[in-house]
């Protein structure tokens, strides 16, 4: 076992954690921060990049560079919305709910891939969706227009292209991480400049454009150059279970640091959620390693 590797995806994932007290603090909009997010992460990576000339060993593939760019599209999408969900809920109840990605790359595969789905994943998919319910607060359960303002469905449209992201990278195979991250943050600012209204950058705090600053390099370009590092020197298992330190890190945060108390109810959801996603990543990679035994065995 890697421990250097195991330290590296730990401590991204423990950083990454962090990004929504960022953002809370950032004080400017979701869309004018993944902009200068994709602008660091462009520089730091991209820099990285051609210093270690990686550059140099690169395939280039018309057709794995559109899915790259396309998939660059989801990613944006991906930061964009949940950062406007952060704006409208507190971190933790973003996060339980956009780390359901894994539930939303079953379904996306089962709909579009004819992949096969099992009871226990129905039922893990159906946790879930109650307990997602639960998280966002009965409060917000008595109107259309409240249940809308909630913040629930940007969570949901952000852990919905994070999916789609997923699925689409498992396409990746010719390009390295740095330059398919590369193309896709070169992505997000052609896609958002646009959209960016620069009058927010007027009047900024020392403090706002320190956490501004820190999402790009910090949680961009330093996070993504630890989990590159790592992943690969991993076990998908391990990495699995080294995500969620993520979603804890955020929590724990948000609790201590911004007051955030759950309720009775929010506390069993995020539990629900939790455990709904836990059995969705590792249960598919037991029964796989027991049929393999089997098949060893005879």
């Amino acid at each position: 076992m890697n421990l250097s590797a195991i330290i590296k995806l730990a401590a991204s994932m423990a950083i990454f954690g962090s990004i929504g007290l960022f953002t809370k603090n950032a004080g400017i909009p979701a869309i004018e921060l993944v902009f200068v997010r994709c602008i660091c992460a462009t520089l730091f990576l991209g820099g990285l990049w051609f210093a270690t000339g990686g550059h140099k060993n690169e395939v280039w593939n018309r057709k794995e560079v559109i899915r790259t760019l396309l998939c660059g599209i989801f990613l944006v999408l991906n930061w964009v919305f949940l950062f406007k969900a952060f704006e409208e809920m507190s971190i933790s109840v973003a996060i339980s709910i956009y780390n359901m990605a894994p539930i939303f790359v079953l379904i996306l595969g089962v709909l579009f891939l004819k992949e096969r789905i099992t009871a226990g994943n129905i039922a893990a998919i159906l946790v879930c969706f109650v307990g997602s319910l639960f998280i966002i607060g009965v409060e917000h359960l008595n109107s259309v227009e409240a249940f809308m303002n909630s913040g629930f469905v940007w969570a949901v449209l952000s852990a919905l292209c994070y999916a789609m992201t997923m699925l689409l990278s498992k396409t990746l195979k010719g390009l390295s991480p740095y330059a398919t991250t590369f193309l896709q943050t070169i992505v997000g600012i052609v896609m958002l400049w646009p959209m960016c209204d620069f009058s927010v950058f007027h009047g900024l705090s020392a403090k706002n454009i320190f956490f501004i600053l820190g999402t790009g390099i910090i949680h961009t370009g330093f996070v993504y150059y630890l989990f590159f590092d790592s992943i690969r020197k991993l076990p998908t298992i391990l990495v699995s279970v080294l995500t969620f330190v993520d979603p804890v890190v955020a929590i724990l945060l948000d609790t201590v640091l911004l007051g955030f108390r759950p309720d009775l109810l929010q506390t069993v959801g995020i539990m629900m959620v939790f455990g709904g996603i836990f059995y969705t990543v590792l249960k598919p990679k037991r029964y796989a390693r027991v049929r393999k035994k089997e098949k060893l065995a005879q």
